[in-house]
């Protein structure tokens, strides 16, 4: 009887199914990460301010990327430069989205690609709030230029913009890899297809055993 009950127990949990309790360490995971990503950009604004400001580019690993101060009025990589209190906003919504979506959180993988995601929108919020002309109107600090300077190759970016794509596209993969938000595996077509098939084979096998 008992052993029943547990393998009925188990079978309910199944393997994707995370512990309760699990969402703190993800949330911790994901704030740690996020704080990282935000310090590490702003200081490097701040040197890049410091240091770059009206100068050539620096040139290094041989011309592969290049050193510069470009104040960006648009979104990530430049684009959007005519909406710049419209992507403050979004970036808002962003951030709000993810502290909220965090409370289910039971996925490692989630917590790292939304703390890079969470990290990089707050270190380009930073810029919009702070910086000059104002705020929601500020300019976004970029720094890197690949491959030839002043983003004729490739627009300039910064550390933020670098987070946010790489959240992104780790977001994307755990998608396709049908990771979820709360540590579960989303089941395949043949699993689904295969469990209803189950009874069926139980009530079988109950039937010949009572037929002997």
């Amino acid at each position: 009887m008992m052993g029943g009950v547990s393998e009925h127990a188990s079978q309910r949990s199944g393997p994707g199914v995370a512990p309760s309790g699990a969402t703190g360490p993800r949330i911790r995971l994901l704030s740690l990460i996020a704080v990282a990503v935000l310090a590490v950009d702003i200081v490097t604004k701040v040197v890049a301010v410091a240091q770059l400001e009206d100068r050539a580019p620096l040139e290094l690993l041989g011309g592969l990327v290049y050193l510069q101060l470009v104040r960006n009025p648009g979104a990530a990589f430049s684009f959007a430069t005519g909406y710049t209190w419209v992507l403050t906003i979004v970036a808002c919504a962003v951030v709000v989205v993810i502290i909220r979506v965090a409370r289910r959180l039971r996925s490692t993988g989630w917590a790292v690609a939304l703390g890079m995601v969470l990290g990089g929108a707050l270190g380009n919020l930073v810029d919009r709030f702070f910086r000059s002309p104002g705020p929601l109107h500020g300019h976004v600090v970029d720094i890197v230029s690949v491959f030839a300077p002043d983003g004729r190759a490739f627009p300039v970016f910064n550390l933020a913009d670098s987070s946010i794509v790489c959240g992104g596209a780790l977001l994307v993969l755990l998608a396709l890899l049908g990771r979820e938000l709360d540590g579960t595996r989303a089941p395949g077509r043949g699993e689904a297809e295969a469990e209803p098939a189950a009874p069926d084979a139980q009530g079988e096998g109950r039937s010949g055993s009572a037929g002997e």
